[in-house]
């Protein structure tokens, strides 16, 4: 399941965000990338151990987190702590696989790449090219979202940044180990949380809300990973 999710960072936050990571001094992205990957990496990345990083990706955390779409969708259990990276003019990332597992260097914490995201931090006509394709059964999807939006697919996904003709793309970027490792379980849940939420607007008394809701929690309680 591809899933845009709007305004995860207000526009005042994604300033606040850019004058930090801005000035955080930018390394050589494929660094960070596994031997396949490395050999299409082309891209700036901050140092993830750096203050920089460490400073703006708790904002990123605390704003994910905060979002009833993506806690609905992702149902996180671990996040790895959130990347930034940049690309500028000629820079692209081919097609990859992201690895099945991360060891966070801030503490040494390992994490299963259920899900992926890239939060946009800047606007889409500040920079031509750089959209990112994630492919699926149904083809390849370009996505390229306003500063403050979010894209979440699944880590399984072959995916890949075309070069950036323009300007600079600026994202964050990390995964996510779900409470639902299996990914038709979990569309299932987000599918289920969403209609009780439309049906709780419209009539919150009913209760057929209580209904739904006791399924929801019941078969999240048998396919949670704790």
């Amino acid at each position: 399941m591809l899933l845009h999710v709007p305004n995860v960072l207000t526009p005042d936050q994604v300033t606040q965000c850019r004058a930090v990571v801005d000035v955080g001094g930018w390394a050589d992205g494929s660094a960070t990338a596994g031997h396949i990957a490395a050999q299409v990496k082309r891209n700036d990345q901050l140092p993830e151990t750096g203050d920089a990083a460490r400073q703006a990706g708790e904002m990123v955390r605390r704003a994910v987190l905060a979002h009833p779409l993506f806690v609905a969708a992702a149902l996180p259990h671990q996040l790895y702590p959130p990347m930034f990276n940049s690309y500028g003019p000629g820079q692209t990332f081919g097609n990859h696989i992201d690895n099945a597992m991360r060891v966070s260097p801030l503490d040494g914490s390992r994490i299963r790449t259920d899900l992926s995201c890239t939060l946009f931090l800047t606007d889409p006509d500040d920079y031509d090219g750089g959209e990112l394709v994630v492919e699926d059964t149904f083809g390849a999807h370009g996505v390229k979202l306003a500063a403050g939006d979010l894209i979440l697919y699944p880590a399984t996904s072959l995916h890949r940044v075309e070069p950036v003709t323009r300007g600079a793309r600026v994202s964050s970027f990390f995964w996510i180990q779900s409470l639902v490792r299996d990914i038709e379980k979990r569309r299932l849940l987000f599918e289920l949380d969403t209609s009780i939420q439309r049906l709780t607007i419209a009539d919150a008394q009913n209760p057929v809300v209580t209904d739904l809701s006791g399924i929801y929690h019941n078969l999240l309680r048998q396919w949670a990973e704790v």
